[in-house]
């Protein structure tokens, strides 16, 4: 990968962004985007829309969802240690002995999840996940006051890890999911601005997919796109007791998923296979037998409807702090979206049947 958007990606996996809260990564997004597409801009919900040749034909929406699961203060006792709920689908298997950065008015906060120790728990105890209001995160404050000089109610938070290399081109990162998917548009748009092409493209950070594929339902219907290609993450099935028979074979460094099924157009997956195949990129394909989970679900319902894709990136340990993905998927993503935009024009159709 080349070293400026290695640069971009380790900046966007370090910013935080829970749903509601994306606007350290949106100014990373937004700041890098700029400088590869016509105009940039911000709309009420939150959603980062950038755009070139808006005055082609189709109208492209690339969506990759910007925010992250994460946690936000609801209470502060009077030792001043504070409860908090989560934002988002946690794993509360792993919440335990986390270390977190809160975001207060004043900066970040450091501080550590816990809960009763081992050896004072009943045996029946150490045999369940802690529930939610039985953890509590220690900032080292001494009574309520010392706690909320530092931070506020409704105070969001994220574990304290970042972006680092394991071997080769495998990294890991909280918030690969979707970052990874925001990533890969900017990526295609500095991949198409030099090229003539007949589509005009809108490439979107949208905001709160995780707590209901919110920001996607409100751009798409501001664009009123013909095409809609969604990239978000897909579990990778290789590793240890990964069921293949429900997630289907992906796996990292195996290239970009194209999503098939009832949520897509089969002219997009079939265009994009086609693409792939011509520009001799590598692809896996996953077969979905519902509405998908991702931004591709409400997009497709936009209006009277849009021509629907999805392109995933493998991740291993999703909706972990220490997500993984191979960036040479992340790199090809960026290609086969970019090739296949560039074969679109205003004779295309996307009636399927």
């Amino acid at each position: 990968m080349r070293r400026g958007s290695l640069e971009f990606l380790e900046r966007l996996i370090n910013s935080h962004s829970p749903s509601g809260f994306e606007g350290d990564a949106v100014r990373v997004w937004k700041h890098y985007t700029a400088g590869h597409s016509d105009a940039v801009h911000t709309d009420i919900h939150g959603n980062t829309i950038a755009e070139l040749n808006s005055e082609g034909n189709p109208r492209v929406m690339l969506a990759g969802h910007i925010d992250e699961i994460g946690y936000m203060v609801k209470y502060v006792d009077k030792e001043g240690y504070i409860y908090f709920t989560t934002i988002g689908g946690i794993d509360l298997h792993l919440v335990p002995g986390q270390r977190v950065w809160i975001k207060g008015a004043g900066g970040d906060i450091l501080g550590i999840v816990g809960r009763k120790p081992i050896h004072c728990q009943e045996p029946e105890e150490r045999k369940k996940i802690s529930k939610i209001e039985n953890l509590w995160i220690d900032i080292g404050a001494k009574d309520r006051k010392e706690a909320l000089s530092a931070v506020s109610i409704g105070d969001p938070a994220v574990p304290a890890v970042g972006f680092e290399r394991l071997r080769g081109t495998r990294y890991i990162g909280r918030g690969f999911d979707d970052r990874a998917g925001a990533f890969v548009i900017s990526e295609c748009l500095r991949l198409l601005r030099k090229e003539k092409m007949k589509a005009s493209v809108f490439g979107v950070a949208t905001v709160q997919e995780e707590i209901g594929l919110r920001g996607a339902r409100t751009s798409a219907y501001g664009i009123s796109p013909d095409i809609g290609l969604a990239v978000d993450v897909a579990f990778a099935a290789d590793a240890p007791d990964a069921d293949k028979r429900r997630t289907g074979d992906t796996r990292l460094g195996g290239g970009p998923v194209i999503a098939r099924g009832p949520n897509i157009n089969p002219v997009i997956f079939d265009l994009l296979v086609k693409t792939a195949k011509k520009e001799k990129i590598p692809y896996q394909v996953e077969g979905i037998s519902r509405a998908t989970g991702t931004d591709a679900n409400v997009i497709q319902l936009t209006k009277a409807g849009v021509a629907t894709g999805l392109v995933s990136i493998p991740n291993r340990y999703m909706h972990t702090p220490v997500e993984m993905v191979d960036i040479t998927d992340l790199e090809n993503a960026a290609r086969l979206i970019a090739a296949f935009i560039k074969k679109l024009d205003e004779k295309t159709s996307l009636i399927p049947y």
